[in-house]
């Protein structure tokens, strides 16, 4: 039915203003996370939502969305009538975000596996080189950035957007808890790049999917226990987590 004359009609701009907060609430997001996980916002450090706001331009509405949801990730705590700090890190947190990407990344592996063409394959390869030729003048940061690269080549293809959305996430949490796990355990890499082969080679061979998946989870959970090993040698009692 048409309006009456001289009715007002309900104002067409809310999912606009709608929008443009959840805009201002992920850029709050992401400049606060990145400060996070480049330790300039160091664990304890506190989080004065007024003095963010006015340092991006925006009220406290969005900037309190944002730490809210660091919050929910762990990143953030906060305490009434104290306020918000940058979460104090430990160790848990680190090995259930390893634990929780190994099971993920695993299965999107193996979904993506019989997806993956040839061309893929070999770009796995290639990264896996350039992740070889780093070992000599060890760089533990490069070699992240690298060894994310080659396991997204594997798992790109994976059918399920949605585990590919949890696997990024969770890729992202691990970034900010921990900038390398490398750093600690150097010589993991050497390690990690001759079971990257592991990996692709089944790829290439057509083994059971099952296979696959499990191969790139006990990829990962060895970074984790080499890790373990390291920092707490006398708080594992053996075998993988």
């Amino acid at each position: 039915m048409s309006a009456r004359a001289g009715e007002r009609r309900p104002p067409t701009t809310a999912p606009v203003a709608t929008s443009a907060a959840a805009s201002k609430s992920q850029r709050a997001y992401d400049w606060l996370a990145e400060r996070i996980a480049s330790r300039e916002y160091a664990p304890g450090y506190r989080l004065v939502l007024a003095a963010i706001a006015a340092e991006l331009g925006m009220s406290v509405v969005p900037v309190r969305e944002a730490i809210r949801r660091l919050e929910a990730e762990g990143l953030v705590t906060f305490e009434r009538n104290v306020g918000a700090h940058v979460a104090m890190i430990d160790d848990s947190q680190y090995r259930q975000s390893m634990e929780t990407l190994a099971v993920l990344e695993g299965a999107a592996t193996a979904l993506a596996a019989r997806r993956l063409t040839a061309s893929d394959l070999r770009r796995a390869r290639e990264v896996n080189d350039r992740l070889v030729a780093t070992l000599d003048d060890f760089d533990p940061h490069a070699f992240t950035a690298l060894n994310q690269e080659f396991h997204a080549v594997l798992f790109a293809s994976c059918p399920n957007p949605r585990l590919l959305e949890l696997v990024t996430a969770e890729w992202s949490r691990l970034g900010r808890l921990r900038d390398s796990t490398f750093s600690f355990v150097p010589g993991r890499a050497q390690e990690s790049v001759r079971e990257h082969e592991g990996i692709v080679a089944l790829i290439e061979a057509g083994a059971a999917l099952a296979d696959i998946e499990r191969a790139a989870r006990e990829h990962r959970s060895a970074t984790l226990t080499a890790y373990l090993h390291h920092e707490h040698p006398t708080a594992l009692t053996g075998g993988s987590p």
